[in-house]
């Protein structure tokens, strides 16, 4: 979860300093190598296609496998797109998608609506996946099986108001409490140095911490936050632009949407082709993490849902509900603005 350390009241305002310039230096290309992860194709079949960006929330992975695919199967130039993706530039996605510096990015529902209270004009566009898959994991010799077992342990994590609020409501449901918990910052350590060094437990994402556990014959006890509250079961991540590119431009939206579902179907459909191409994109990348990552994250990016990218007014509501109530919003927000739905596919 370190990755997420540009959310809060910092991101935010960042944010509004950044909206208010609407300008911003260029994002750094896609790619641990510095390659630049365009539309492939011959310089005359691209004169007439429009050229946009779409800015990723971390390094990448994944959750990002469909943007990749639907670059490499050729889904955006059907649709009159030539789409380079980028990694955030210094202020974070959603800083640049909200700046007008790019008209997509990745980003959380958390964020969103910690932006959307402070004006900033942030719209989630499509849910990545379906169920929120990140939880508290911990070795198993740490013997963590329940949110008790969090009582005299120490946790690692960045500095984050959600974290401590996250842990206190599953700790609650269980009769324990979160003042009990030692919290210490990871600062850049991942999660298989830090476990070994001087903390018990930490917030990851299965998809990607969890499977490398599994690779490496590091077992751990995981704890999905989703599991102890509804609310807790939110949109993690999620495909965002701003409100004037979807009232200036909804057909560059319901396009660039359009061949984004064709590429998460592609991963769906065929997960190792799909990995093959998220590892062709960024070399850097671990092809057997990848690989099996991607093999137990594909089935999720639909699971119950109707459609590739649907979202739920339930689930805005019940977690926007929940960040009030622990005082992580200074204001309710109205959350069918917070996101659509219009722009997908039918």
């Amino acid at each position: 979860m370190k990755w997420r350390k540009t959310m809060g009241l910092l991101l935010l305002c960042v944010l509004m300093v950044t909206v208010a310039a609407c300008g911003g230096k260029e994002a750094a290309p896609t790619g641990q190598n510095g390659n630049t992860n365009t539309e492939s194709s011959n310089e005359g079949d691209t004169a007439a296609l429009k050229d946009i960006k779409v800015v990723l929330d971390w390094t990448p992975n994944t959750n990002h496998t469909g943007l990749y695919a639907a670059v490499d199967q050729g889904f955006y130039k059907a649709e009159g797109l030539n789409v380079e993706i980028v990694q955030p530039g210094a202020g974070g996605a959603d800083t640049m998608v909200a700046s007008n510096e790019v008209p997509f990015g990745v980003s959380y529902q958390e964020s969103v609506t910690q932006a959307r209270t402070q004006g900033v004009p942030l719209v989630s566009i499509a849910a990545v996946i379906q169920h929120n898959t990140s939880g508290f994991a911990a070795p198993a010799d740490r013997n963590i099986k329940s949110p008790k077992d969090f009582e005299g342990k120490t946790y690692g994590g960045w500095g984050s108001p959600v974290e401590e609020a996250v842990m206190q409501s599953i700790m609650e449901g269980d009769g324990a409490d979160v003042s009990k918990v030692k919290n210490i910052n990871m600062g850049d350590a991942d999660f298989f140095t830090a476990v070994k060094r001087d903390i018990d437990f930490a917030w990851i994402f299965y998809a990607w911490t969890g499977i490398e556990a599994e690779l490496r014959g590091e077992p751990i006890d995981m704890l999905y936050v989703k599991d102890y509250s509804d609310a807790l079961d939110y949109y993690t991540p999620v495909l965002v632009t701003n409100e004037q590119t979807i009232q200036k431009d909804p057909e560059l939206v319901k396009a660039f949407l359009k061949a984004t579902s064709e590429g998460y179907q592609y991963a769906i459909d065929h997960p190792e082709d799909a990995a093959n191409i998220l590892i062709k994109a960024v070399p850097d990348l671990d092809k057997e993490l990848v690989l099996a990552s991607q093999k137990w994250l594909s089935p999720k990016y639909t699971d119950d849902a109707p459609r590739w990218g649907e979202q739920k007014q339930e689930v805005w509501q019940n977690y926007t509900d929940w960040m009030f109530s622990k005082k992580l919003l200074d204001e309710q927000i109205d959350v069918s603005k917070a996101y659509t739905n219009a722009f997908l596919p039918q």
